[in-house]
């Protein structure tokens, strides 16, 4: 199929395209990467009267790490990120979760705004924004704002954005103290879309847990926080008791839903597992220094 008419808009600035977005109404989408609507497109799932193209502003591809913080334009393509040193050093696991999108040609093209935006709670970029206590900045006419991660996500395929804002920019904060994390996941094919992911991070003092967080995707209508997990291995050593006590509470917390790739129980066994050896990998990154 081919999509249903629709006027195409470019603009160069930040500005020209929240207006653009403004006047197309909510009938209006922005085209970043175009690797999850171009498809949708095509098949008449979504149809655009107005389609704002957002490749030719500037300043919106950065990718930078200041004061603790890692700031990623919304423009940033996936294999930017992937392939940046400061973030391998500093924010291991988005270089991890980062390589699993896709395949190398998507990672060239999809940008990160466009994942998070997207919403798809089996992706990798929501589940880490949850992980890393991530925010976003958004533009509108009416100005700027910023939404917190656990804000920003409501249902599939759903932010709390409104449909005349436009996303701008991803933040991502470094775990205090000695930390260390992983990011997992379980699918079908390399490539494919997964079944259960787990972001899982760790940070220590003195030897206790003073920090965690595990985040999941494709257990429910958005990424989901595993709170009493992480409440549980707060104080501890995190050792092999604790995690399994912690991966157990995983499963019992998550309520997914089944479909022909998996049951919910299934999936609620792979949280758990995956979960384990995830803390177990973000464990044994700290030993490993």
């Amino acid at each position: 199929m081919k999509p249903a008419p629709f006027e195409y808009v470019t603009a160069g600035t930040v500005e020209e395209a929240v207006s653009a977005l403004a006047d197309g109404g909510d009938m209006a989408k922005i085209l970043a990467g175009g690797q999850s609507l171009v498809p949708l497109l095509a098949l008449r799932l979504a149809r655009p009267d107005v389609l704002v193209d957002v490749n030719s502003v500037t300043g919106l591809d950065s990718i930078a790490v200041e004061d603790g913080t890692l700031r990623i334009g919304a423009l940033a393509r996936h294999r930017a990120v992937e392939r940046d040193a400061a973030v391998a050093d500093r924010f291991p696991i988005v270089s991890e979760a980062v390589s699993k999108i896709g395949h190398v040609a998507i990672r060239n093209r999809g940008t990160v705004g466009g994942s998070v935006a997207h919403a798809d709670p089996a992706a990798e970029w929501p589940t880490v924004l949850l992980a890393l206590d991530g925010e976003v900045e958004v533009a509108s006419r009416a100005g700027r704002r910023v939404v917190p991660a656990e804000e920003l996500f409501v249902s599939y395929l759903t932010t709390s954005l409104s449909w005349d804002e436009m996303l701008c920019e991803i933040r991502l904060k470094q775990p205090p103290g000695t930390c260390g994390s992983s990011f997992l996941e379980l699918a079908r094919r390399d490539g494919d879309f997964a079944m259960v992911g787990v972001a899982a991070v760790l940070g220590f003092t003195s030897g206790e847990v003073t920090h965690c967080r595990i985040a999941l995707s494709g257990v429910g209508s958005t990424p989901v926080r595993a709170r009493a997990a992480e409440a549980s291995l707060v104080g501890t050593a995190a050792d092999a008791e604790a995690i399994g006590a912690a991966a157990a509470t995983v499963s019992e917390e998550i309520e997914p839903s089944g479909d022909i790739h998996g049951s919910a129980d299934y999936r609620r066994k792979v949280a758990s597992v995956l979960t384990r050896r995830a803390l177990d990998a973000a464990r044994a990154a700290i030993e490993g220094r």
